[in-house]
């Protein structure tokens, strides 16, 4: 478990924007994948941080 100024600081993000994502606010593909790596997970499984996203046709 990473506390979340930890996150930040591996994602290079401030904790503030970790506060805003997890309150279900949107953000970049770019800070999704940055959160993605800093966790230590492969980007194939965004999933399992932010869960399926609907695809539009």
């Amino acid at each position: 478990m990473l506390s979340k100024a930890e996150l930040a600081r591996r994602a290079g993000l401030s904790a503030m924007t970790i506060d805003r994502i997890e309150d279900g606010e949107n953000c970049r593909m770019d800070t999704k994948r940055k959160i993605i790596l800093a966790l230590g997970l492969k980007l194939e499984e965004k999933d399992k941080v932010f869960g399926a996203e609907e695809r539009r046709p």
